[in-house]
């Protein structure tokens, strides 16, 4: 084998590939060899300084993964069952181990793909993830990422990820402590951080914090902006929302029998403070974005007493022209503000799997069996199914199966995509009474192994 030069590129092989071998004076021997010695390079890192090599990681925290785990983590890196990878992330960070380090670049590699593994790599790559993290610029989406890091300094030397992290633990246990800390040095942070550290007050939510949000509505940045009017919608008494929903009266009131709505003319400045966002997605009336936005933030107790009727029987009253933006908005309203009673209401209009998230985990299931058991499978029902959280209930591993076994005959695509959402969802423990799907069953009992090696 010839040696590779040490001076070609990336881009100077790729330029060869495209125009031929034959116009470059070299051979397509020689360009491959040129080409794994640049991807070993690329995984390596970055190429060291003369004399100054990069300081070791530090000493791992977390245990080891159990051989046996980490042998299948490596099958499923490879190919065997990788859409189960999420499932394995989850599980091991909940048991508090790391990865092998000889997978770490392929889970790197993975995540700079697929951001939503992301979350748990920082823990479960442990030191290694982070110091090849620094190493190459493709990997530093994990400094990002919240680690399994003595506390210390953290909050004024930590990494983006680390302060995310100690932040939000700190918000668990203090909430006001928490808060207090982010005001003390809140116009020091960076954008990307001011938006990812409103979110994190979500947790333990009170009106201690409205000030707070009040004030972040006047950021700089969008993001932050957005994320502070999504917090104040769901405090009822906030300022936000009781401009929302004097906004809300002027622009849909009862109307006989029904709903008559008269969309904003304008977004002024005061809306757009508010989190409506004066620019529609392509192909939505402007006016109609802005009444959608408008009901999407005002609270949703508003209009009980605006109209005098209950949820269930609200979202049937007919709104003509403007009837799906008033209905968006509600849907929006209730993921927003976490209304299980309008959640449920609107999922009878329209399934959307948006809305039994808000539910419960059983109800989520029961009320996805009933809508198995009465529609025929389609592209919107393997949506809805795909939103319901593992593992399925009783009834709706039964209703699922009864459908796989009807559809595979005349719809063998539809009955694939539901055997594999049911592999992913049901209980591992059934892997030996659905034998007769041998798809399902052989991953299920791949589950079921997978769980034992991580408990």
């Amino acid at each position: 084998m010839n040696t590779p030069a040490v001076n070609v590129t990336w881009e100077d092989l790729v330029s060869t590939a495209l125009v031929g071998t034959d116009r470059r004076s070299t051979s397509p021997g020689e360009v491959l060899d040129q080409a794994a010695v640049q991807a070993v390079r690329a995984r390596a890192g970055r190429r060291t300084r003369e004399g100054r090599p990069p300081a070791p990681a530090a000493e791992e925290t977390r245990p080891l993964a159990a051989r046996a785990a980490g042998d299948r983590l490596a099958r499923m890196l490879g190919g065997e069952q990788a859409r189960l990878l999420p499932e394995w992330l989850e599980a091991a960070a909940v048991i508090g181990v790391r990865v092998p380090a000889h997978l770490i670049p392929g889970l790197l590699d993975l995540g700079a793909r697929d951001r939503s593994i992301r979350s748990h790599l920082g823990a479960l790559t442990g030191a290694r993830g982070r110091w090849l993290a620094e190493l190459n610029p493709s990997w530093s989406y994990l400094l990002a990422e919240a680690a399994d890091m003595p506390s210390g300094d953290l909050w004024e030397f930590g990494t983006s990820g680390d302060r995310r992290g100690y932040l939000a633990a700190l918000r668990a246990a203090a909430p006001a402590q928490a808060r207090e800390l982010l005001e003390q040095g809140w116009d020091k942070e960076t954008p990307e951080d001011r938006a990812a550290f409103v979110l994190l007050l979500s947790e333990d939510l009170g009106m201690d914090d409205e000030p707070f949000l009040e004030a972040a509505l006047d950021d700089r940045r969008r993001e932050v902006r957005q994320a502070a009017a999504d917090l104040l919608t769901r405090l009822p008494e906030s300022r936000l929302a009781l401009r929302m929903a004097e906004r809300a009266a002027r622009f849909l009131v009862k109307d006989g029998g029904g709903l008559r709505a008269d969309p904003p003319k304008a977004c002024d400045s005061t809306m757009e403070r508010d989190g409506v966002r004066p620019r529609p997605p392509a192909g939505t009336a402007q006016r109609g974005w802005w009444l959608q936005q408008v009901v999407a933030r005002t609270p949703l107790a508003f209009w009980a007493g605006h109209l005098g009727l209950p949820p269930e029987r609200a979202v049937q009253l007919k709104v003509g022209d403007w009837a799906r933006e008033v209905a968006m908005g509600w849907t929006r309203a209730a993921i927003l503000q976490h209304d299980a009673r309008w959640a449920r209401a609107l999922f009878e209009v329209e399934p959307l799997t948006d809305l039994l998230a808000v539910l419960p985990p059983e109800e989520q299931s029961a009320r996805a069996a009933e809508l198995v058991v009465r529609h025929p499978v389609d592209g919107q029902m393997i949506m809805m199914l795909g939103g319901v959280a593992r593992p399925w209930g009783p009834r709706l591993a039964k209703a699922v199966l009864k459908k796989i076994v009807e559809t595979s005959g005349t719809q063998p695509w539809n009955a694939g995509e539901l055997i594999r959402l049911a592999g992913e969802r049901l209980d591992p423990a059934m892997h030996g009474h659905v034998q007769e799907i041998a798809e399902l069953a052989v991953t299920l009992r791949f589950r079921y192994d997978m769980s034992k090696e991580l408990s």
